[in-house]
């Protein structure tokens, strides 16, 4: 198999230093504010972005060293296969969010919704689109009676610290 390579595009920026206590998904971070800051040369990808209310991040899970092939999440106490869960320490540490965008200046967006650590690097950004994006007749499996708690739940160090697994 080819090996992948990826550029970044730019970093976002939020108030968040480090994993710990942060939001484990965007539903937890409603009003939490940040930034992307987009290399000038995409510029131009810009055009007609302001335009939607939300857009799809998708970036580096910079701070993740290694994986495990099953892991226990934050909302469950035993341990779930990687591709069962969100967890950042995956075979390929690529993450999403989707978040609002309120605005854009030059070459950054402002955003909030943020559940990302501060100096993450952007590898893409996509428009989110609800008539494409929402999918009816959908099972969440282990996750369909702790759905809920995601508002409320902070991170912790178990996906930060390369001995957790």
């Amino acid at each position: 198999m080819k090996s992948v390579c990826y550029k970044p595009i730019g970093i976002i920026h939020s108030p968040f230093k480090d994993t710990k206590n942060m939001p484990i998904q965007p539903i937890g971070a409603k009003g939490i504010k940040g930034t992307v800051e987009l290399e000038t040369e995409y510029k131009d990808g810009l055009k007609d972005l302001d335009g939607f209310s939300h857009i799809i991040l998708i970036y580096d899970f910079h701070l993740s060293d290694d994986y495990s092939l099953q892991v226990k999440p934050f909302l469950d106490d035993i341990p779930k296969g990687v591709f069962a869960i969100r967890a950042p320490k995956r075979p390929n540490s690529i993450g999403i969010s989707v978040v609002r965008l309120n605005s854009i200046e030059n070459t950054t967006l402002h955003i909030s919704n943020v559940d990302i650590v501060d100096g993450t690097p952007l590898l893409d950004i996509k428009p989110c689109v609800p008539h494409f994006d929402c999918l009816e007749d959908v099972c969440i499996g282990w996750l369909s009676d702790r759905v809920g708690s995601a508002v409320d739940k902070k991170s912790d160090e178990r996906f930060h610290d390369s001995s957790a697994k």
